[in-house]
């Protein structure tokens, strides 16, 4: 068997991509070992939220974000697309400083973006504890249910043309082909290597590392809240290097519940909750919402975000394999950065005008502790 462009890895960038490829006549083959969507698209919120930690996160992040409003009128009811704007909040006069520079920025962007007084805060939340500062209000971000908007994908790259193969798994990568864990091989001109924190098991040198994460889901009528909360500090716990961090992440689910995040933790590989982390995840979570004290939780569980030192995927030719691309390495943001890495990916695959600067995402900064490809 043969194929044009061979995708590995059936999370939502990997269908991001099949269905980019699809829709511009290419023969795609996507190949997920499980199931499509699950693994860490599964296990994740679902945001879709503009970030700024630095220029090539919001220029990846503001562009992705783009790219789903203009999908959402298509997306299926079940996949609870909804622009619910996110309010970062502060706690201290510091955070409100932060929250200023962060909304000089994105309205720099062209990202609207409005200041929020602590006797606002407690108008457009009144569930949040009296005693914060204020805080910052994206109003276009949004959320989704990542398992179906992946499936919806790939099932838009297979009506365009592509195929896909589920419970077989990608063994190794040759020479323009792959092997698979049933013994057939399927030859390809270009592999694309986007199943997160797996990629390193087919290709030496690759610098992924897994890095887990607790969720927790209460049941319904719970404090209500109608934006995503998040803490002005998160992404200092998210790109921090300490091996444990926990931060405040809320977001209300279609279904009247609410999802609680995030904790990051490296070197633990077991996909087993952790008590103590979903303890401090609570007691966080209740500095910021304190009635959620009086609250159920429904169900509580962990996943792997694949994460880069730099904490920027990998995205674009991996220079010591020919044929060999890579769209992996997102961390928490891989349903927010999916169409942005697939129309990325896709204009340098087929020479195409690139939507923005594909330099900051290069796999090939990281060329010098790289190795051969496995040989099949």
């Amino acid at each position: 068997m043969k194929t044009d462009v061979l995708i590995i890895g059936g999370g939502i960038v990997g269908c991001a991509i099949a269905e980019r490829l699809a829709r511009e006549g290419i023969a795609a083959c996507l190949v997920e070992r499980d199931v499509v969507g699950g693994a860490a698209t599964a296990a994740s919120m679902g945001h879709l939220v503009v970030l700024d930690d630095d220029p090539e996160e919001l220029s990846l992040s503001a562009y992705s974000c783009a790219r789903w409003n203009e999908l959402a009128a298509s997306l299926p009811a079940a996949a609870e697309y909804r622009r619910i704007g996110t309010l970062w909040i502060a706690r201290t006069e510091a955070e409100l400083a932060e929250a200023e520079r962060k909304r000089e920025r994105l309205v720099a962007a062209g990202i609207a973006a409005e200041r929020v007084s602590a006797a606002q805060l407690q108008v457009l939340e009144p569930a949040l504890a009296a005693t914060l500062v204020g805080g910052l209000r994206v109003p276009a971000d949004a959320a989704i249910y990542p398992p179906v908007a992946a499936m919806w994908l790939a099932q838009r790259a297979i009506d365009a043309g592509a195929r896909l193969r589920c419970g077989v798994a990608v063994e190794a990568i040759g020479d323009r082909e792959v092997l698979l864990s049933d013994r057939s091989r399927i030859g390809a001109r270009h592999i694309v290597v986007a199943n997160g924190c797996a990629a390193p098991a087919l290709l030496r040198g690759v610098p992924v590392r897994r890095r887990k994460g607790h969720l927790l889901i209460t049941t319904r009528m719970q404090p209500a809240v109608h934006h995503q909360l998040i803490e002005l500090g998160y992404m200092q716990s998210a790109h921090g290097t300490n091996t444990e961090s926990v931060a405040f992440n809320v977001q209300p689910r279609a279904t009247g519940q609410l999802l609680l995040g995030s904790t990051r933790q490296f070197d633990d590989h077991a996909s087993e909750v952790t008590p103590r982390l979903l303890q401090r995840l609570v007691a966080r979570a209740t500095e910021y919402l304190p009635g959620l004290t009086q609250m159920t939780a429904l169900r509580a569980w962990a996943g792997f975000r694949p994460a880069t030192p730099d904490h920027r995927p990998l995205i674009g030719p991996w220079p010591s394999c020919d044929g060999v691309w890579l769209a992996c390495g997102h961390e928490g943001l891989g349903v927010t950065t999916a169409l942005g890495t697939a129309d990325l990916l896709a204009a340098q695959l087929l020479g195409q005008e690139l939507p923005f600067d594909a330099a900051p995402y290069a796999p090939a900064r990281f060329a010098a502790s790289s190795e051969h490809c496995h040989v099949v």
